[in-house]
């Protein structure tokens, strides 16, 4: 079965992948050249090329085109020596190239004949008018005249059309040929969005119904009829029903429509809008969406119809954005909205085949699944109910990454998973070969994540220089669960009865010969990603009630797990960006966001549907939340202090420690209204120990100076008065996610990162879009140096500013991207965060180099400051090139790759690649003329990451 699911077509209409297709088009060069062709060749040489397509865009989210499709059979059959194949093939592509132009060259003319006719959405038909489609776009155009190049679109557009074409194909059209300028100014993607919205609202209110006089009054009525539909055809929850719609609608605010940019609302468009599944309508706009997330997320509130719109408020207004399976399945029948499930598996074959199948249900309903499998006994260790010795943890782990593979999480995306093992774990050698492109595939999972569980004792051996020994579990069965002092004089005990020949299966390695392989293999694979069981555990608000065994799917998450809980968290992010006013952070707003975030989060709990009854054990009984930030480069940007710098570490350190003291604060009131968590007594909350404080606690476990500051700026006395008062309602409370989606759909930089690229081109399923620096963009406009020559410099630096000494110093400072800042000092901005964060950070370590010795410094550093978790290493060295040129005059895409493309370190997560780039600059920005020059450049293409579940 092949892991390509779609095509995209010429029109950009994505559809299901077909290899009979592949296998049609070779049979008639076949018979082209040679007369006759066996099936049995043909079915061997279609699988050849459907593993070329699968090798280039093994990331669910790239869709090949077309034309990709057809380079890769002319690729396969050249490779083949099928050289007269390959060339009846060509000239078949040709011949049909040829035909589509002449086609256009005819619609060309009847347009300028004004014979050209169009399909109305009523099925009625009408002679295409040129000064209709210019009216048209100077209407979405309306304030940004003197940016958009109107008449520009408009004979683009043209070039599109075909006889009969219908009036919704025209208006994709206009959308697909405007968002191909967002480069020259985000103005277009505005722009853009505006167009996708009226299209929808012609869907939904009806296109001979809606009045755009009296637009909001049918916007409002819509939205009662859709709630009514979405219950009836079992779409929407019938308690929905519960809430005065009349009243809800009156709420609505429908200009916030406005306020998405082009890839966010795509984004919305594509996955996460309601669609009947009968007729296939979309039944959502965006605050239809918003009211339905928040009316989900009210409906066990006593004042159900305040929150809701308490909670409209904070969404639509783009300040918080719960996670996507919480915008995925709020207020519908099966609300599973949490985010991510940690558990693990114990060395009992019954549960191993449990977990198989638990994790199958949560994948299911989009949870991503972070899962321990330190337990199990090692490769040759004795099983002693049968005599015969383990296959170890590896085959398990191969049937763990099939499980993966087979779910379809909510019809949206395939389940993602990630594996932990401890590093003295005797089986870890072979656990860290498991991405590898080489060797035995019955021993590699190559759609699982791994990570590394790493006590501190193995550090402190790297960097002394020691030996590390590994044992297989059943003979040390207390270690997985214990950490710090304790763990050390366990470990100490064992390598000593090792010694004396009373422990059978054990291996001595030196410590930096497997740490040297740990580097090797995440520059290599990206994974095992590298996670640290000490700085978790000891920091955990929860020691009192168990132990942390893993993180989760993206290393924010951690909590407690054992065979009756599988953790659960719930996920949402508030926009740091959102709350900057006057270069200042306004308390006020992002306190008031932060309590109704809290309060949202915390809904979650009662309202989610559980897969696994150990996920609802775990979740009511200890109420875990993880309120995160996204916008932070953002809020850099607005306050004016660039990200490396010293003055960035400051302001990540005293933000998220307001952050964190309201939402602690908000947990508090909400125990003083509906009572404090479960297992909250005997809690570091209850022991008045706050995030700060576990700091000292990690420097006496491990005997060490953690060199982070331990300064404050809040009144944390206080806090801790409030919470001896009150309790807590959750026992976790914040985790940084990776937000790559919602923060596409806020428009803002994804999490805590900084600035990947200025420009560069996003990759989903919704296809490939065009994202700028829109705040570098403002400011070279501020200083006249924004003209379509910088557009080129840039794009010929490939999103750098560096080199262009055109423009000032200071501003090439500003704007400098991510692999250009020193990535010892982002390790510091992340520590000074993490001091304040019960949970963890999602941390992506950047890198631009290739030398194993800076990047094992990196980790070391970062485990000296107490970080507790690190997500991918992204490296810029270790990627290949793919070739794509995309012609913009006529919206076609074009992808060539003229050799195997491999991409190594964690950029094939990233999937970074590079692409030929061809567009239409005009000699001004806003002329009307479509006077162009060609530019060929570079630019970086950056896909979203195969897992939505935290983001």
């Amino acid at each position: 079965m092949s892991t390509i699911s779609h095509i995209r077509k010429r029109n950009h209409d994505v559809v299901p992948f077909e290899p009979r297709n592949i296998t049609n088009a070779m049979r008639g060069a076949y018979l082209e050249a040679r007369g006759s062709v066996e099936q049995s060749r043909l079915e061997e040489l279609t699988k050849q090329v459907v593993a070329h397509i699968e090798a280039l865009y093994k990331d669910e989210d790239k869709i090949p085109s077309v034309e990709d499709v057809q380079n890769l059979v002319e690729r396969t059959l050249m490779e083949a020596d099928l050289f007269d194949v390959a060339k009846a093939y060509i000239i078949y592509r040709y011949e049909h190239q040829q035909q589509r132009a002449e086609k256009k060259q005819e619609v060309i003319q009847k347009i300028e004949s004004e014979g050209l006719m169009i399909t109305k959405r009523n099925g009625q038909q009408e002679r295409f008018s040129m000064e209709k489609l210019v009216a048209s776009i100077k209407h979405f155009a309306h304030g940004y005249e003197s940016v958009i190049n109107v008449g520009q679109i408009a004979e683009q557009t043209r070039v599109e059309l075909f006889e009969g074409i219908t009036t919704k194909d025209i208006q994709k059209a206009i959308i697909l040929v405007t968002r191909s300028y967002i480069e020259q100014d985000p103005a277009y993607s505005k722009v853009a969005t505006r167009i996708l919205w009226d299209g929808l609202y012609k869907d939904i209110i009806g296109y001979d119904t809606i009045n755009y006089a009296e637009f909001e009054k049918q916007y409002r009525i819509a939205f009662i009829g859709y709630v009514k539909e979405a219950v009836q055809i079992g779409r929407l929850d019938p308690k929905i029903l519960m809430y005065d719609l009349t009243e809800m609608s009156q709420t609505l605010v429908p200009s916030r429509d406005d306020v998405f940019d082009y890839l966010g609302a795509q984004t919305l468009y594509d996955r996460y809008f309601i669609q009947n599944p009968y007729t296939k309508k979309t039944l959502e706009t965006p605050q239809f969406f918003w009211m339905r997330v928040a009316m989900g997320l009210a409906l066990q509130e006593e004042d159900r119809i305040g929150k809701a719109k308490e909670f409209y408020e904070v969404m639509s207004t783009l300040r918080f954005v719960p996670s996507t399976p919480t915008l995925f399945h709020a207020g519908t029948p099966h609300p599973q909205l949490s985010s991510c499930y940690l558990n693990t598996v114990t060395d009992d074959l019954g549960h191993i085949f449990k977990v198989f199948g638990d994790n199958a249900q949560l994948s299911k309903w989009s949870g991503g699944i972070g899962t321990d499998w330190t337990y199990l006994r090692a490769t040759g260790a004795l099983i002693k109910s049968n005599g015969v010795e383990s296959q170890g943890v590896v085959p398990f782990l191969k049937i763990a990454n099939d499980v993966t593979v087979a779910i379809n999480r909510s019809g949206k995306r395939r389940g993602a998973t990630c594996a932990y093992l401890e590093t003295w774990h005797m089986d870890i050698e072979d656990f860290l070969d498991l991405r590898k492109n080489t060797g035995d595939d019955r021993r590699r999972t190559h759609d699982m994540n791994t990570a590394n569980w790493i006590p501190d004792l193995f550090m402190q051996r790297v960097r002394d220089g020691g030996e590390w020994t590994l044992f297989s579990p059943e003979e040390v069965p207390d270690l997985h669960d214990t950490y710090g002092s304790e763990f050390k004089r366990r470990y100490e005990q064992y390598e000593e009865r090792a010694a004396r020949g009373e422990i059978r299966l054990f291996k001595t390695v030196k410590a930096t010969d497997l740490w040297r392989k740990m580097i090797g293999m995440i520059f290599e694979t990206g994974h095992p990603w590298m996670t640290w069981k000490d700085a978790c555990n000891v920091r955990s608000p929860q020691d009192h009630v168990g132990v942390i065994h893993n993180s989760n799917l993206c290393t924010e998450i951690t909590l407690n797990t054992s065979e009756e809980e599988t953790a659960v968290c719930n996920l949402g992010s508030v926009v740091l960006s959102a709350h900057i006013t006057n270069r200042q952070i306004d308390h006020t707003t992002l306190k008031q966001t932060i309590d109704t975030a809290i309060r949202m989060l915390d809904n979650v709990i009662e309202l989610n549907y559980y897969p696994t009854k150990e996920g609802k054990t775990s979740n009511m009984r200890h109420r875990p939340i993880g309120l995160g930030i996204m916008g932070f480069q953002d809020a850099l940007y607005k306050v004016n202090i660039n990200f490396d710098s010293e003055e960035a570490i400051a302001f990540a350190d005293t933000s998220m420690e307001v952050v964190s003291y309201y939402a602690i604060g908000a947990s508090t009131l909400l125990a003083k209204e509906k009572g404090a968590y479960q297992s909250f007594r005997g809690s570091k909350w209850d022991r008045g120990i706050l995030p700060l404080d576990t700091l000292d606690l990690l420097e006496q476990e491990r005997g060490e100076t953690i060199a982070v500051n331990r300064s404050t700026t809040m009144d944390w006395n206080a806090m801790r008065a409030q919470i001896k008062q009150y309790g807590m309602r959750n026992s976790n409370v914040m985790a940084i996610a990776p937000t790559a989606t919602i923060s596409n759909i806020s428009g803002c930089f994804p999490t805590i990162e900084p600035i990947y690229k200025n420009i560069y081109v996003k990759s989903n399923m919704s296809g490939e879009f065009t994202v700028i620096n829109e705040y570098l963009v403002q400011e070279l406009k501020e200083l006249g140096l924004w003209t379509p020559e910088m557009l080129n410099e840039i794009k010929r630096n490939d999103g750098s500013i560096g080199n262009i000494t055109t423009i000032p110093a200071a501003v090439r400072e500003k704007y400098k991207e991510v692999f250009d800042m020193d990535p010892l000092r982002l390790v510091r901005i992340v520590a000074h965060r993490g001091k304040w964060i019960d949970q963890s950070q999602s941390f992506n370590v950047f890198y631009k180099g290739t030398s194993g010795k800076d990047i094992s410094d990196i980790y070391q550093y970062a485990w000296s400051l107490g970080i507790k978790t690190t997500y991918y290493l992204r490296s810029l060295a270790a990627t290949s090139v793919e070739k794509s040129s995309i012609s913009l005059a006529t919206t076609k895409e074009v992808s060539t790759p003229k050799a195997e493309t491999t991409v190594h370190s964690t950029v094939a997560a990233a999937a970074t690649v590079t692409s030929q780039f061809t567009a239409p600059v005009p000699t001004a920005m806003n002329q009307d003329t479509v006077t162009s020059t060609v530019s060929n450049t570079t630019l970086t293409k950056v896909g979203d990451p195969d897992c939505e579940a935290c983001q």
